[in-house]
């Protein structure tokens, strides 16, 4: 049975990271089988250009809390421009070896590879990028994912768990 998970990290002011993962049975995310969580002590601070370094540590370790994912969603870039300089989701895809989905709510400039997703009533687009599958192919699946809102419901979970620090 194939395997989706969706991630997150958020950086409490107090320090630290905490990491969120959803995991379902469907690309869709409609039902949610798994939800993780896991609050590390310390983050690495961040670095202009390797943002990827932060977010690595807390990702692998609330990632080592499921089964075998076929593929992940993160919250960010896979490629930050067309010639495929590599973002966070490329660094997590390398790991992983299955293929990422990268979705950014924010537009970053070079980044003129990203495919605009409109979702519900909302004017503004999500951005898309892709490693491991066509980014046309993504954009569809983001657009189809559960959730009457711009942000699919599993990112807003993620977020959600990450920010609380525990699954409720």
């Amino acid at each position: 049975m194939p395997r989706y998970g969706a991630v997150d990290v958020y950086y409490p002011q107090a320090g630290g990271a905490t990491a969120a993962l959803v995991v379902a049975g469907t690309p869709t995310f409609a039902q949610l089988d798994e939800e993780h969580v896991l609050g590390q002590a310390t983050a690495l601070p961040y670095r202009p250009g390797a943002f990827f370094e932060r977010e690595l540590p807390p990702l692998r370790a609330v990632l080592g809390l499921a089964r075998d994912l076929d593929l992940l969603v993160v919250d960010g870039y896979v490629t930050l421009d067309p010639h495929g300089r590599p973002g966070l989701g490329h660094h997590v895809r390398q790991e992983l070896g299955i293929p990422v989905i990268g979705v950014a709510k924010t537009a970053f400039q070079p980044a003129t590879h990203a495919v605009e997703v409109y979702r519900g009533s909302s004017r503004r687009p999500l951005y898309v990028t892709a490693g491991g599958l066509d980014a046309a192919d993504a954009a569809d699946l983001v657009r189809t994912m559960a959730g009457p809102h711009r942000l699919p419901d599993a990112l807003k979970r993620v977020d959600t768990l990450s920010r609380s620090g525990s699954s409720v």
